[in-house]
């Protein structure tokens, strides 16, 4: 009985998202403010359970060895709410810019590891590998792209004669890999729909 009542509760959301295809309506926006608010909730839930409360106010109720590190977010955080407090906002200045250079370090060096040498590395390859034409061509064509892309970076030569010749070959990779980008997002939806047209089709209905 629960399951079936699941089932409908899931179909009937389903197809009041769906009903924006028509146009905007009150069941659309119904369903938009239940999966916002119920997301917030669950967010809520999460963190608290996760990490506020074991980690900064476990600490600090039962005076354990860790309770000096639970002070540092718990000050910060309180810091942060003086900003609904209009005469001692500047205070929430001070944790927010050891938020942002915390995520911009962080994200820094997460790009740098991650990313950015990584990229390099698959870049250094040999022109010419022998016996494999396959290879050959694929790696020249890296390389190709690779340094026309970034060529078309640099703005210290008007982009004109050869230069330009360059430059627009490397529009051509950048233009290649952002239809790439986009051909996968929308693979990715194109995904999700049929999911929720296969549990129309098949929980709900049951005609599959």
């Amino acid at each position: 009985m629960a399951n079936t009542i699941g089932v409908w509760i899931a179909a009937t959301l389903t197809l009041f998202i769906f009903s924006f295809l028509y146009r905007d309506n009150p069941f659309y926006k119904f369903a938009e403010h239940l999966y916002v608010g119920v997301s917030a909730a669950y967010w809520l839930i999460y963190v608290w359970s996760f990490t506020l409360y074991p980690l900064v106010f476990k600490p600090i109720l039962t005076g354990s060895q860790g309770i000096i590190l639970a002070l540092i977010p718990f000050i910060l955080g309180l810091m942060m709410l003086t900003r609904l407090i209009p005469k001692i906002s500047w205070i929430s200045r001070w944790p927010m810019a050891f938020t942002v250079g915390l995520g911009a370090g962080l994200g820094i060096i997460g790009a740098l590891q991650g990313t950015l040498f990584p990229q390099l590395k698959a870049t250094i390859i040999p022109l010419w590998v022998p016996g494999s034409i396959y290879e050959t061509v694929n790696n020249l064509i890296i390389i190709v792209g690779v340094l026309t892309t970034i060529f078309y970076f640099f703005f210290s030569i008007e982009h004109k004669g050869t230069p330009g010749k360059i430059a627009r070959t490397g529009i051509i990779f950048i233009m290649i890999s952002f239809g790439a980008s986009f051909g996968y997002t929308v693979m990715a939806r194109v995904s999700l729909l049929i999911g929720r047209i296969g549990f129309l089709l098949s929980d709900w209905l049951r005609i599959i």
